[in-house]
């Protein structure tokens, strides 16, 4: 009896041991395996930073080379002897990084100092049409003309549906040095807060509408203008691919051109005379430069006279 107690008490502790020894190695294992968990989540953690700094770098690296690609056409544009249309107005050093310029002449929108100044009646009735067309109601219309003539004419008399000097507001007596101050004259405030209020207008053109750039709203201000023959005379200029300033459009050589394009006699035109112009020295360039998915734009306003061109606004858009 005492050998068959003693052999039992044995071999519990070889059990006992044999369990110990198996809850020794589990715990090891967990303890490795954990210590595994956390050395690859580091890892993991380790290469998404670095994946993510070499994101960032790339995306820097396609936002520079977008920009020197657009100032490339840029500078390009400017060149006096690259005109609208040009070939070399695209471009680039490989088939991910490129450029695309077009150039529009600035006579092709509205230049309000050349409305106002003077106060010329048909200038100001063209004004009015336009922006008629542009859905501004009469009295509206009323008010923004006399409120831009009192801004910038020399005298302090206010003009019937006009506003000259009161608190808070100063007109300023002089032309307008940049578009942008329409919205600080009185009645312009809600035409100023539609998209692209001022595509069609401008301060920096020569003066005259520029019939080879001028879009359909401004043609249709002009007197005799009609639906049809804006859309004819579109349809011919802008070529196949409907877009001002590129390589399709159709070159006029002279004004007399496109009285024949538009369909007008000779005494049609003289209408029009006092109001119009062609080739306006005064071009505007866009420039679009591309790395990959990166796309940035330049824009600038330029006179092209003479071998030197003379930079009148820059802004990235």
């Amino acid at each position: 009896m005492g050998g068959d107690h003693c052999a039992k008490s044995h071999g519990a502790d070889i059990l006992m041991k044999t369990c110990a020894d198996k809850d020794r190695r589990s715990a090891a294992l967990l303890l490795s395996l954990w210590a595994l968990f956390l050395l690859s989540a580091v890892v993991i953690s380790w290469a998404l930073d670095i994946d993510s700094r070499l994101t960032l770098n790339g995306n820097a690296s396609r936002v520079t080379e977008a920009e020197a690609m657009a100032a490339s056409g840029s500078e390009i544009a400017m060149h006096p002897a690259v005109k609208s249309g040009s070939p070399l107005l695209r471009g680039g050093v490989s088939p991910t990084q490129t450029f695309e310029v077009r150039i529009t002449g600035e006579g092709g929108r509205l230049n309000i100092n050349w409305v106002v100044a003077g106060e010329n009646p048909q200038r100001i009735e063209l004004l009015r049409k336009y922006l008629e067309i542009k859905g501004i109601e009469l009295n509206d219309r009323d008010h923004m003309i006399d409120c831009l003539l009192d801004w910038v004419d020399p005298d302090n008399l206010v003009r019937l549906n006009g506003a000259e000097t009161e608190a808070g507001y100063q007109p300023k007596n002089a032309l307008l040095a940049r578009i942008d101050e329409l919205k600080r004259i009185k009645g312009w405030h809600d035409f100023t807060l539609q998209p692209d209020w001022d595509a069609g207008l401008t301060v920096n053109s020569t003066g005259p509408v520029d019939l080879t750039s001028a879009p359909h709203d401004l043609l249709m201000a002009l007197p005799g203008m009609t639906e049809q023959v804006v859309a004819a005379f579109l349809a011919l200029r802008q070529g196949p691919d409907k877009q001002d300033g590129t390589e399709d459009d159709v070159e006029f050589k002279s004004l007399e051109d496109v009285r024949v394009a538009l369909g007008f006699t000779t005494e049609q035109f003289n209408t029009l005379a006092p109001l119009v112009g062609f080739k306006d020295q005064v071009v505007r360039v866009v420039s679009t430069g591309r790395s990959a998915n990166v796309t940035r734009v330049v824009q600038m306003v330029i006179r092209k006279t003479g071998n030197v061109p003379q930079l009148i606004t820059w802004k990235e858009l």
